[in-house]
This record gives C-alpha cells, structure tokens and sequence, in this order.
C-alpha cells in the first residue's frame, strides 16, 4: 500500500473547509475539533454507560459474517454498562455497530453541535460506533454515499482511508461494499494480494476529540488501538447523479445481494471472494504490463 500523510489542521474555517476539501472531495482530520462543543467533557464511556446502561445491544466481532446468517446479525448481545466494562477493563474485539442517538438515546443531542461547514448534514442519524482495544472493521465504503465528519473519544484509533477509485487494488467484493475476509490490513500479504501494492490512501492516527472528513465513497478500515468510541454525522446526497447512485446502491445492489444470499449462502459467499481475487489480479498484471512502480 502507498500511505500518505493526511491533510491536518488545528482549527479551520467554513470557507477554507468548504473550498480545499468538500468541493475537492479531499480528506481533512482536524484536531480536537469536538473541543468546540459546550459539553465536550460528557463525551466518555462512563457517561454514556450512566445513560444507556441498561439497555441491550448487539455486539460484532472481528470474524468474518456467517454466510448462513444475514450480515447485520450480532454474534451476542449485553447491557451496554456491562459491555463497557468489559472493554475498559481487558483487550476485547467486541464492538457495537451502528448505534442511532435518535432513537437510543436523544439526550445526547443536547451534548454537541452540528459545524457550520457549509454542507447540509441528515440529522436522523447521528451515529455511535463503539469498540474494544482489539476490534477493527473490515474494509468497506458507506452504502449511503454521504459524506461523513467521523469525531473520535476516549481512546485512540487507526484508519485506513482510500479514494473510491482504489477499489479494484483493495480486491472490492462484488455487490458488496466491502473487501474480500481474509484481507490483513494490519498485516497485509503482497504475496497473496499483489494488487494491493498499488493501492494509494492515507493513514490516520485519531485521538479523543479529533474530527476526519471522510468524503463520499471513501473506503475506511477501522482499528481501535485503545477501547473508545466515535459518533459520525453525515449529509445527504447533495446531487442528483450521488442520489440516483445511493438509491441504487440501497435498493437494487444491496436487496440482490441479500437475496442471492439467503438462497445460496456460503456458495455465493465464496463465489464472490473469488470472483473479487480474479478481478483485482487482472489489475495487478495491466499494472506490471505498464510498468507502474
């Protein structure tokens, strides 16, 4: 892989961030930026299992999805005051995916604001993501198509970020928004994945506080180094040709996948990993063809 070193700022403007990066579709991580929200110091694990304590929630690992099984399934469930403190207290890959405040719990929108940076932010989803020191998340893109303000706490955490037309050297699983299973980010096998070689993104180290701008379609793989959380907010589609996209993404792509798998399950699971492999081997050889470093 060929990491670069991403755009970081202190503080930015709405202009400044509106011109060299939304427009640009160019990632920015802007450092303790959450640090302008009046109730910047309730942003902590104990504060939010004091919140929401009680309540049950799915839990993900690092394993691959069962193919017998849909791919949002959790593998267990737990109060999240005791998932808590499980990860706070030994390493865990346990992770929570995709927690809406809307719906969970809306008091935390009084805790931060929405910043001016001249985009439209879709503000029925507000998201937490939550992760022990040993969980990470698979390679993938966000079948919305927003653009995403990704805020990091407590804990520091690693990503991965690639420009959505790296996914043939990042071996992009067909009707998929992720990447093949058994591809190590951490660890990455040349041998096997020749392609990835070429592969250009950036490497980013996040801090409690920090804010990255992860533009539409990007790819991101996550690595909590340290338990902690996140919360993403992100915009709808500002035009007409990324909303068809979304839409098609959502509706057509994401139910024929789903479909094909309930019916064929690990057959088709397999089908695509390889089909995945043969795809991103036919652009390993153009590249070496074209004598490409």
């Amino acid at each position: 892989m060929i990491l670069l070193q991403v755009d970081t700022v202190d503080d930015i403007s709405k202009e400044a961030f509106f011109k060299g990066y939304f427009k640009k579709q160019k990632p920015v991580l802007i450092k303790g930026f959450a640090k302008k929200w009046e109730a910047y110091d309730k942003w902590s694990l104990d504060y939010i299992a004091s919140k929401a304590g009680e309540q049950e929630v799915g839990l993900y690992d690092n394993k691959p999805a069962d193919p017998n099984k849909a791919t949002d399934e959790p593998v267990t469930t737990m109060k999240m005051k005791d998932y808590i403190r499980l990860i706070k207290s030994q390493p865990s890959d346990l992770r929570i995916f995709f927690y809406i405040i809307t719906d969970k719990i809306p008091e935390l929108l009084k805790n931060f604001s929405y910043p001016d940076l001249g985009f439209k932010y879709f503000k029925r989803i507000p998201t937490l993501f939550f992760g022990g020191s040993e969980a990470r998340v698979l390679m993938h893109y966000d079948v919305d198509l927003g653009d995403l303000l990704h805020f990091q706490f407590e804990g520091k955490k690693r990503v991965l970020l690639f420009p959505p037309d790296q996914a043939s050297c990042l071996y992009k699983v067909p009707l998929s928004v992720h990447t093949v299973y058994n591809l190590d980010y951490e660890n990455p096998d040349y041998h096997l994945f020749p392609a990835l070689r070429y592969a250009q993104g950036y490497e980013i180290f996040m801090e409690h506080g920090d804010a990255l701008f992860m533009p539409s379609g990007y790819w991101h793989f996550n690595r909590y180094l340290e338990p902690g959380f996140s919360v993403t907010l992100r915009s709808f589609p500002n035009s007409l040709p990324r909303l068809l996209k979304m839409l098609r993404e959502v509706f057509v792509i994401r139910y024929t996948d789903k479909l094909m798998r309930k019916i064929f399950k690990k057959k088709w699971v397999d089908y695509k990993q390889k089909l995945a492999f043969k795809r991103s081997q036919r652009v390993f050889k153009e590249k070496q063809k074209n004598n490409e470093p």
